[in-house]
């Protein structure tokens, strides 16, 4: 079943094309990211996706409801993470989760129960009594994801929800957001400006001026849209120019750009000498990006 369904999507903004004629599909229980620059119309997609901005023509089915039909049942099956915060500074961590529990009629024992759960999952135990404007921004991101959580919904999305988060931080968020992915069946609606994020999914798809550019597996992208790479470590620079293959100098190694694996095992036969110490490895997502839109996804064209 697919969790997400998008159809013929369409919206304008004045003479803007903000999303033009987009399709896609999410399965159930996947990790599925959605890029592009800003202004690619991401925001607008999950807006229309969250019921929260009207679209002007086209489909989007929730778990297989028309969104145009049951837009409150829609909006109790997902969870969202936005880019930023919506909780309330003024109030505590505990008081913001207990009135966002309340909407879902989680009340009471229930919610405690609920609570302890979220705050060993996320380790924000120490944090219940403190209000939400004093937290850092890795602790606030952890009150944020437990908000989106607190109802268990069956789709999480999640509007950049690393950015800016300290190594320590982004790793617990990942561990927890995988756990659940694994033993729910719940599905992750992905936006990043972090490419190896992006790499861990199980379907990516490139949004370029309301259009999708590129889309596939990471490694169908990678297939796709970049080179493998040969290096070979410990060697002169004679050896590397003898391939007549072209190199990358590289503080201790030599970098040679492959087609593919088969290509990496004729040079490593014909040159054992020079590739006796070598490491294959294939382009990275950030290669593909650049490739697809001609931008990297921090914007700014490519020079």
């Amino acid at each position: 079943m697919d969790a997400i369904r998008i159809e013929n999507l369409t919206k304008r903004y004045k003479d803007v094309l903000a999303v033009d004629n987009l399709n896609f599909h999410v399965k159930e229980g996947e990790l599925f990211a959605f890029l592009g620059v800003n202004g690619a119309g991401k925001s607008t997609t999950i807006s229309i996706m969250c019921s929260a901005l009207a679209k002007d023509e086209g489909k989007v089915e929730i778990m297989g409801i028309d969104i145009d039909e049951k837009a409150d049942a829609v909006k109790r099956l997902m969870g969202v993470v936005f880019q930023n915060s919506v909780l309330d500074k003024s109030l505590s961590v505990y008081d913001n989760l207990e009135s966002r529990a309340a909407l879902y009629k989680i009340t009471g024992k229930d919610f405690k129960t609920r609570l302890e759960e979220l705050a060993k999952l996320l380790d924000f135990q120490s944090l219940l009594s403190r209000p939400v404007g004093k937290l850092s921004g890795g602790q606030r991101r952890k009150i944020d994801i437990a908000r989106a959580i607190i109802h268990s919904p069956e789709i999480l999305i999640l509007d950049e929800p690393t950015t800016g988060l300290d190594p320590q931080t982004r790793s617990l968020i990942w561990q927890v957001i995988h756990e659940l992915k694994e033993k729910n069946n719940m599905t992750v609606f992905l936006t990043t400006h972090y490419m190896e994020e992006a790499a861990d999914a199980d379907y990516v798809v490139i949004l370029d001026k309301g259009k999708i550019a590129a889309e596939g597996t990471p490694l169908e992208l990678k297939n796709t849209y970049t080179a493998d790479f040969l290096t070979a470590y410990g060697i002169e620079e004679e050896k590397a120019k003898e391939t007549g293959v072209p190199y990358e100098k590289l503080r201790d190694a030599y970098r040679f750009q492959v087609s593919g694996t088969q290509n990496a095992l004729t040079l490593i036969n014909k040159y054992p000498n020079t590739f006796s110490n070598i490491e294959i490895t294939k382009g990275k997502m950030d290669d593909v990006f650049l490739k697809v839109t001609g931008k990297t996804l921090t914007g700014g064209d490519k020079q």
